[in-house]
């Protein structure tokens, strides 16, 4: 049988062959209806339709920091008096119950629907980590069973009147995040996290070029581990030197949002599980994350304001 007999006798959807005909539009039409199926989006409309702002945190490169920047842009949204929620999306390294002293969290149902965890008095979250048995056990699936996760995740949590919803999202432009921004309607946008060295500059260029593909808007880059601070003279040390996230902005033409340093508190902080912005507000790493904050705060919707509900689970 030739290559050209298989193609025709076969549904053409999943062939290799065939895909390799097909236009780069036509096969990203096919690979966005195999992640989206027969979804019913109103579902997921029920589920979020109360929250009026939803920023994602991503970065192509793991170990950048978006958890951190997850973690504290909830914490710094909730003391300015924004009702928040903290979504934990990634699947294979959920961190944000250690980082918040929440490992002991547990799933809360009422009949079809989930119960976001409560962090303190501050903000509500939720991640896979609240379900695993053990903090030990690894989730071991693949692509489909990934998605069709994601898929029950985004539908059953009920978060409730939220002003933001902030999605820490796992690295790459994979399955997860692909999934994540296709189903989540009307994302404000993405927070894009960076350090400063060439091979991490290098994978968060893919980021921006994902986002611009599948439409999302840029908030605006952060570069993490920016220099230094020495605890004791407050000099600053270039250990994965400086301004590479600035240089990337401008020849990519995306916003700048600003640099935090490499600071021992926030280490501190991720074991203590409290956030560096509540825990150390006098430091000037959290000084740096709060000359930040205000473009995320500034955030507006053009979409009428949502009326708050006296039943959060309606």
């Amino acid at each position: 049988m030739t290559e050209e007999n298989l193609c025709e006798s076969c549904s053409g959807t999943s062939c290799g062959q065939s895909s390799e005909q097909k236009s780069p539009k036509e096969q990203e039409e096919i690979e966005q209806r195999s992640v989206e199926g027969s979804i019913d989006r109103r579902e997921f409309a029920r589920s979020l339709g109360r929250i009026k702002h939803k920023v994602i945190v991503m970065s192509c490169k793991g170990g950048v920091g978006k958890s951190t920047v997850a973690v504290n842009m909830a914490m710094a949204l909730s003391l300015a008096g924004r009702e928040v929620g903290l979504m934990d999306t990634d699947l294979h390294g959920p961190s944000v119950p250690r980082m918040l002293n929440m490992e002991d969290g547990v799933v809360k149902t009422a009949g079809q629907i989930i119960l976001p965890e409560q962090y303190e008095k501050y903000f509500k979250v939720m991640s896979l980590g609240f379900m695993l048995r053990s903090k030990d056990d690894a989730v071991i699936w693949r692509g489909p069973s990934k998605i069709s996760f994601l898929q029950q995740f985004l539908r059953e949590v009920q978060w409730g009147d939220l002003d933001f919803l902030i999605i820490d999202s796992p690295p790459g432009t994979g399955d997860e995040p692909l999934t994540i921004c296709q189903l989540i309607p009307n994302i404000d946008g993405a927070v894009i996290v960076t350090t400063p060295q060439g091979i991490s500059i290098t994978d968060v260029r893919k980021t921006i070029t994902f986002c611009r593909k599948i439409h999302i808007p840029i908030i605006g880059v952060i570069e993490n581990m920016s220099g230094l601070v020495c605890p004791h003279c407050k000099k600053e040390i270039e250990i994965f030197g400086v301004g590479g996230g600035r240089e990337m902005c401008e020849d990519l033409d995306v916003p700048y949002l600003g640099s935090i340093p490499l600071d021992p508190i926030v280490a501190k902080s991720a074991e203590t599980g409290k956030p560096f912005v509540y825990e150390h507000i006098s430091s000037e790493t959290t000084f740096a994350f709060q000359r930040i904050l205000p473009v995320i705060m500034k955030i507006q919707d053009d979409a009428k304001e949502i009326p708050r509900s006296e039943n959060p689970l309606q």
